[in-house]
């Protein structure tokens, strides 16, 4: 599997964990998908989502960028 694949596969994920959260007010949903993220994805898993949202994020639903985006931001931070 490519990085783009792969890439692509964590994108598809993050999104299916979005639309499971999606029915949550705005900021929650947005907490607990990055909250799930934090439980249970590997940190490589992270990582590299965290690469592809700085190549743009292309795929990705609002919340799931959001969320993903909030990680970013404690990742930046530390």
């Amino acid at each position: 599997m490519t990085q783009v694949d792969y890439g692509r596969k964590l994108v598809h994920l993050a999104n299916q964990i979005g639309k499971f959260f999606a029915h949550q007010p705005k900021d929650e949903a947005v907490a607990s998908i990055a909250d799930h993220l934090r439980k249970f994805w590997d940190p490589r898993m992270r990582t590299q989502m965290l690469t592809y949202l700085s190549q743009g994020g292309e795929g990705l639903d609002p919340l799931p960028k959001l969320a993903i985006e909030q990680i970013a931001d404690e990742a930046a931070r530390k």
